[in-house]
């Protein structure tokens, strides 16, 4: 029964890891609902010198949230399931080579993309590091959502020109990086004295 027990815990435990926030819109709202998540967030800021607002609005793009998030699988002869388009995962999206880039950087070896905190913490490294590279403000979220996308040297050779979907992606993560920022502002001082189950109505 002891055995059970614990088998039941960490399944709970599991399942909780992956549930995205049922309220993506509102930062507030959605880091009250994840204990942790604020910490997380504030700390990857506070590191990397990268704005709230900016890191929430990435991985809402990327993963909606979702902590084991991966590409769709292509189609053999568009109907049998075939691998998947990248090796990207987790939280940010990010492929197997640019975490190990991370994970060296860092010194973070055993950082995990389905981890909250260590997405966090992996934008704002990423950020950081198009800025010392390609000189985009790290205020800009627009451009650096496409050297995100595209990596920093297809945005340096301006490779995002002829996609014109996706620099209408990067407008509309901007855009939620501004409202994340302003919602912030308003429901900070209670994120950060830890009474996350404010519902913030």
């Amino acid at each position: 029964m002891k055995n059970l027990s614990i088998f039941l815990a960490i399944l709970m435990l599991g399942g909780c890891a992956v549930s995205p926030p049922r309220n993506t819109e509102n930062a507030c709202n959605m880091l009250a609902e994840k204990p942790g998540w604020f910490d997380a967030v504030k700390d990857a800021s506070d590191s990397w010198d990268v704005s709230e607002g900016l890191i929430l609005s990435f991985i809402r793009q990327e993963s909606s949230f979702v902590a084991d998030a991966k590409p769709p699988r292509t189609k053999i002869l568009w109907v049998l399931p075939g691998p998947r388009a990248s090796s990207a995962y987790g939280y940010p999206q990010a492929k197997d080579g640019t975490w190990g880039d991370y994970r060296r950087d860092t010194r973070s070896y055993l950082a995990k993309r389905d981890n909250f905190r260590d997405a966090a913490d992996f934008v704002g490294w990423y950020v950081d590091r198009a800025y010392r590279i390609a000189g985009i403000p790290k205020s800009d979220a627009y451009k650096h959502y496409l050297a995100y996308h595209e990596g920093v040297g297809g945005f340096e050779r301006g490779t995002f020109k002829s996609k014109r979907w996706l620099i209408g992606v990067a407008g509309r993560v901007d855009q939620m990086a501004k409202t994340y920022d302003s919602q912030l502002g308003g429901c900070r001082d209670k994120l950060d004295s830890g009474s996350w189950w404010n519902p913030f109505s």
